[in-house]
């Protein structure tokens, strides 16, 4: 085969879009995928390998597929392009939001927020939408591995109306110390939560016989995050305007995951010499350890538009009485941790 073939060859296989592409470590790590508009990044670890699964930044009408991107050290990012999009999801039209993965009875489950439901209540309803519907809500798709294929797990949303005031958006899965799952989810100022059936297909009624509890802190707009450290159940989420620069994520902390839950304070927000914009972030705690990341997107400077957002990793650390110190945003990132 002459040079020329073999050149043909390699740019085929090096260009293909079925090729893995690699976001390599350089001397900054933040943001994470370099020349890549993200959001909302939920991560999780699964056989040893980090996963972030994040909401692709772009207009509602065109949001309509996820990517995932997977490390084996947090420096050193592979992509998986379109793991779900509206061939795994028939009832998606636009805005697929802030997936949440959860692995369960051999599974893999990605819990998502589909088509931008509004009502008259919203500050973005207009009448025309009167005429259009409304079908959407959180859904799940399942696989059996992090990059999929997926299938529509239940082929209709799980949660397809307003309740409490909160929008089925930005959902959240907690798992407690008993093994109940429960689905923490709401944006437009209002935070539900729910137990989730074992097999996932439905949500059950708390002993009271309520399905959705509120669960609202002051401050809270939405993006809901919850764990445990040393029996403390700490709820965090974002607050502010997710379009604009005072974007930013609070916390408080109870004895129970259902509250209440009053505002303890600021754990990330802007840096006029970095990034704007801070928010809707994710957790990872190092198996076995006390150490813990904080993974979240910010419109870095100078910002190209509303939707540049870039998804970046900081660590985060808590003070002798348990409180959460504030993050300090760079843009070296974090050093290679592995798995052992």
């Amino acid at each position: 085969m002459c040079k020329i073939q073999l050149l043909l060859v390699f740019l085929i296989l090096f260009l293909s879009p079925n090729s893995a592409q690699k976001y390599p470590s350089t001397k900054n790590h933040n943001p994470l995928f370099a020349g890549e508009w993200y959001a909302d990044p939920e991560i999780a670890v699964v056989d040893k390998t980090f996963w972030i699964f994040p909401t692709v930044s772009t207009t509602y009408e065109k949001g309509i597929y996820f990517d995932a991107f997977s490390s084996s050290d947090l420096v050193n990012w592979e992509k998986h392009p379109r793991i779900i999009d509206t061939t795994t999801i028939k009832w998606l039209r636009k805005a697929l939001w802030a997936p949440a993965f959860v692995q369960h009875n051999g599974k893999c489950f990605l819990f998502f927020g589909a088509n931008d439901i509004q009502t008259p209540e919203s500050k973005w309803w207009r009448p025309e939408n009167a005429k259009q519907s409304q079908y959407g809500g959180i859904g799940i798709c399942v696989a059996d591995q992090p990059a999929g294929p997926y299938t529509d797990y239940l082929g209709k949303p799980l949660i397809d109306k307003v309740y409490n005031g909160a929008q089925p958006i930005d959902q959240f899965v907690f798992k407690d110390k008993d093994g109940q799952y429960y689905l923490i989810y709401g944006g437009w100022k209002h935070c539900n939560i729910a137990k989730l059936a074992n097999d996932f297909k439905s949500i059950i009624p708390f002993e009271n016989g309520e399905l959705l509890k509120e669960i609202t802190p002051e401050g809270y707009v939405e993006g809901p995050v919850m764990f445990i450290r040393n029996n403390k159940y700490y709820l965090m989420w974002s607050e502010g305007d997710w379009a604009k620069s005072s974007y930013r994520v609070a916390y408080s902390w109870s004895d129970t995951p259902i509250g209440p839950f009053k505002r303890i304070g600021t754990v990330l927000e802007q840096d006029s010499a970095i990034a704007t914009g801070a928010g809707h972030h994710s957790m990872l705690q190092i198996p076995d350890t006390d150490s813990w990341y904080i993974v979240y997107h910010r419109r870095p400077i100078p910002n190209k538009g509303t939707n540049h957002r870039v998804v970046c990793i900081d660590r985060i650390y808590f003070d002798a009485d348990g409180k959460i110190r504030p993050v300090k945003m760079t843009l070296k990132g974090v050093n290679k941790r592995t798995l052992n």
